[in-house]
């Protein structure tokens, strides 16, 4: 008899930007319904979070909703959170939207001994930062450079 293999636990990711209102909500709300279409729920974790604690427990901003909403994504129950020194030791990928998210990251967990620490466009096909839709209004852009990189995220890791 051959014993069944152990089950391994999921990948957890931490989707990290200023406020998570925005861009980091939408990473994980999106991030939710691919590996979801995908049939991968159970490969992934996946939470957002912010470096500021300037929207604690505000719901997703109203134009990102929007722009989730459109492509059939619900986003309800969102409560902004702070990220916390221990998410390092919780989370096995660290993604944040701009380079000030990794500055203000590496602050707060002490550096980035593990390499978990990375900028979402890592993953993408475009480079640099994923904008800040608050200030420029591009919500839909914004939404597909996230997409972009997801979809990198999840190429990245072998589900067979």
């Amino acid at each position: 008899m051959n014993p069944r293999p152990a089950k391994q636990a999921p990948i957890r990711i931490l989707f990290i930007c200023h406020g998570n209102i925005c861009r980091s909500a939408i990473a994980e709300y999106l991030m939710k319904d691919m590996i979801g279409k995908r049939g991968l729920r159970e490969c992934f974790y996946v939470e957002s979070a912010a470096t500021s604690t300037e929207e604690l427990g505000c719901p997703v901003y109203p134009p990102a909703r929007r722009v989730l909403n459109a492509h059939g994504i619900d986003c309800r129950g969102h409560a902004a959170r702070q990220i916390v020194r221990g998410d390092y030791s919780r989370f096995d990928l660290l993604i944040g939207m701009d380079e000030r998210n990794i500055w203000n990251m590496k602050r707060t967990f002490g550096g980035d001994p593990e390499g978990k620490i990375h900028l979402l466009s890592e993953y993408a096909h475009f480079s640099g930062e994923v904008e800040d839709p608050w200030y420029t209004g591009r919500f839909e852009k914004v939404y597909d450079q996230i997409q972009d990189g997801l979809e990198g995220i999840l190429a990245s890791f072998d589900h067979n």
